[in-house]
């Protein structure tokens, strides 16, 4: 590794050991970094730099700041953050804050002034925060003073937290009051290039979250490896979705990007899908991030937005239903471009272009990654086996001081925790998360499938579709559905819904007990939580 930077080397010193980490791929001319980088430099400075200083770079109801404004900002904040609060390269700083133009200064200002950024969603109460600061050491949280009452509550949950800084309460002692006075100049910090600049938090969809270690090059790699060869945006493009920045899906698809390509981005504080469609028709935007949730909920309401804006629509944060695609596409005409990442890799490291899209499936891996499907012990399997999904590339899994990298890294390969299959043709088509696949009287069922098949009944709304434990079988396939408004979910809806599901795929795979519900529930960042259907599907027995 490259000498560090960081005076405070707790970031390198709890990476996992060298022989536990994945092998990366740097095959690419473009994912050739020199030894000494700050990926803030590559973001800002170099546009402002440019002559780009003036044009709109983040965007927001509140305020829009240019490339050049961002950098004034930024800078001011660096000085803050150095010469007020002490803050030495590597240290850990908390950001708390819902998606606005000063989350995105600040967590730039932490990382080119060398420090590590650990970003939170804002729904997180008083326990959830603490953990992070717990694992991570954190001395420092910066917080929009909206979201101060839990934050205040974390720290007598977390001894370690020293001082918490809050912006927008008018207060002397606000970071809007300190960055008024400082320097609008300051020089990057000289950063290696595997310098741990980020901890993402995992959104603990399946227990206790994972801190997830990533370089300075990482923050390079996503933008120049999926952005790219994928998704190919360019200078011209306005940037709009859902996810929270704190979610990596929604730092790379927000803000990475569209700076990398010298564009614009618009945040919104809240980005339900009318928000979000409100916001796509004022702001002109042209190319959005969400999941296929949102996408679904979009459809019937198209006739009330203007649209004609988007030419590029990217899902991902959870499967993308076949029928969703279609809808979408033929409601649009355009198609939505499917992806999966990982907060391990980064971001999205399997996808395809408009022109390579097969319905239904997830595509081929990004220039620059390699994948495969494997078995239970690690060796390689032929195509249109079902098995492990295994990926490699220029990004990978390194644990914040965790033995469960363990089970992530096999044989230098990550081991995402997803069921595939890969066709004759090299594309990857998604079966389940690796502990949603259903055993039932001996067949392997996969929940999303089931999923799919019920999310093509015209009156559902949502679903997820989980094992329930059964004597008789091991486990049954138990859906928790909602239904569209006005369709009362009754016995004969019920029964309706598993006929239909016998005549969409094999009958075996039918759901034999389904519960009705108003809601799914679901991680801040929009993933349906389900583990904690297959809690309440075990402690409720009902079957209708």
């Amino acid at each position: 590794m490259e000498k560090s930077a960081h005076l405070d080397s707790f970031a390198r010193d709890n990476l996992p050991p060298p022989e536990l980490q994945p092998e990366f791929l740097f095959a690419l001319p473009e994912l050739r970094y020199p030894r000494r980088l700050n990926c803030i430099t590559e973001f800002l400075d170099t546009w402002v730099a440019a002559g780009r200083g003036d044009h709109p770079c983040l965007i927001s109801p509140a305020e829009t700041l240019s490339y050049g404004e961002l950098q004034d900002r930024v800078n001011r904040i660096c000085n803050v953050l150095v010469s007020r609060l002490g803050m030495k390269p590597g240290h850990r700083v908390l950001l708390r804050s819902a998606n606005n133009p000063m989350m995105v200064a600040v967590y730039f200002a932490v990382i080119k002034a060398g420090g590590v950024v650990v970003a939170t969603m804002p729904l997180l109460r008083a326990k959830e925060l603490a953990y992070p600061v717990v694992k991570s050491r954190i001395a420092l949280a910066v917080c929009d003073a909206r979201l101060k009452d839990e934050m205040e509550k974390a720290r007598s949950l977390a001894p370690d937290l020293q001082r918490v800084v809050y912006w927008g309460d008018g207060g002397s002692d606000s970071l809007d009051a300190m960055i008024a006075d400082a320097s609008p100049d300051f020089a990057a910090c000289d950063t290696a290039i595997d310098d741990v600049c980020l901890i993402g938090f995992t959104s603990g969809t399946t227990g206790e979250p994972k801190g997830t270690m990533h370089f300075h090059r990482d923050m390079l790699a996503i933008c120049d490896g999926y952005a790219r060869h994928v998704l190919r945006a360019t200078k011209d493009d306005i940037f709009i979705g859902s996810p929270p920045l704190a979610f990596t899906f929604g730092l790379g698809g927000l803000v990475l990007f569209p700076l990398r390509v010298g564009a614009s981005a618009v945040l919104l504080e809240t980005a339900s899908p009318d928000d979000l469609m409100q916001a796509i028709e004022k702001y002109r935007a042209t190319v959005c991030f969400t999941a296929p949730t949102a996408y679904r909920a979009m459809l019937g309401k198209l006739d009330k937005f203007d649209m004609s804006s988007l030419r590029k629509c990217v899902s991902a944060g959870e499967h993308l239903p076949k029928a969703t695609f279609e809808a979408w596409e033929k409601a649009t005409g355009l198609k939505l471009l499917d992806g999966i990442g990982a907060t391990e890799m980064l971001h999205i490291f399997i996808a395809a272009r408009e022109e390579e899209i097969r319905p239904g499936a997830t595509g081929k891996p990004v220039p620059g990654y390699e994948a495969k499907i494997i078995d239970g012990n690690g060796a390689d399997l032929p195509p249109g086996s079902v098995g492990r999904l295994a990926v490699r590339g220029p990004t990978g899994c390194r644990y914040l001081a965790d033995e469960r990298q363990r089970k992530y890294v096999v044989n230098g390969w990550n081991v995402t925790g997803d069921t595939y299959l890969m066709d004759e043709d090299g594309y990857f088509w998604y079966q389940a998360r690796s502990d949603d696949m259903i055993v039932s009287s001996g067949y392997n069922i996969a929940g999303p499938e089931v999923e799919s098949a019920l999310m093509a009944h015209g009156a559902v709304a949502e679903c997820g579709v989980v094992g329930q434990p059964n004597d008789e079988r091991g486990m049954i396939v138990k859906a928790f559905v909602v239904l569209k408004p006005g369709v009362k979910g009754d016995a004969a809806m019920a029964k309706a819904l598993q006929d239909f599901v016998k005549q969409e795929i094999a009958p075996f795979k039918y759901p034999r007990a389904i519960e009705f519900v108003d809601s799914l529930p679901r991680t801040e960042s929009g993933k349906l939580q389900r583990f904690a259907l297959r809690e309440r599907a075990a402690s409720n027995d009902r079957i209708r």
